[in-house]
């Protein structure tokens, strides 16, 4: 059995290649090709991407960002949150894990965390113990955000 390994990605022209499987799967939106470049010429060393290799292939990715107290308008009390965001597994490799290894490996954190789900994801988010935020139209601009909270957060109240 294949044991499943959250790493750390490099901001490298190597990861950049091994995004570029994602991407044909005309999963655009999610394609962090834009990311990893920009970063690469800001040659930033604290890369947001994190994968699972199976052998060789990268086959699930994400990007964590963490978000200061100061800027939360989502949790009570205010506090420093992760945005996860890309969440992506490869056709052949979904429903195997991966993408729970991801989100698990967000949570370890002990911060909460926002995510914007692709359309069709719903579920699979709310397996992970996440729940819509209640809409608050300026704040979230359209997007659907979902939560989760460790124990000890409440989501801000909506005015």
């Amino acid at each position: 059995m294949h044991q499943i390994k959250v790493e750390k990605l490099l901001i490298n022209y190597k990861t950049l290649e091994k995004f570029k499987s994602f991407k044909e799967y005309g999963n655009q939106e999610l394609s962090m090709l834009e990311d990893i470049q920009s970063n690469i010429v800001e040659n930033d060393s604290d890369s947001p991407f994190y994968g699972i290799y199976y052998g060789n292939t990268l086959v699930a990715r994400m990007s964590l960002y963490r978000v200061e107290a100061k800027y939360d308008l989502y949790f009570e009390p205010p506090q420093e949150y992760v945005v996860l965001w890309k969440l992506e597994v490869l056709p052949d490799y979904r429903g195997k894990g991966y993408g729970k290894a991801l989100v698990e490996y967000a949570k370890e954190s002990n911060l909460p965390i926002k995510t914007n789900p692709r359309i069709n994801s719903q579920g699979f988010w709310e397996k992970m113990g996440f729940q819509k935020a209640k809409y608050e139209m300026e704040r979230d601009l359209g997007e659907n955000p979902l939560i989760w909270m460790p124990e000890g957060v409440k989501e801000k109240e909506v005015d």
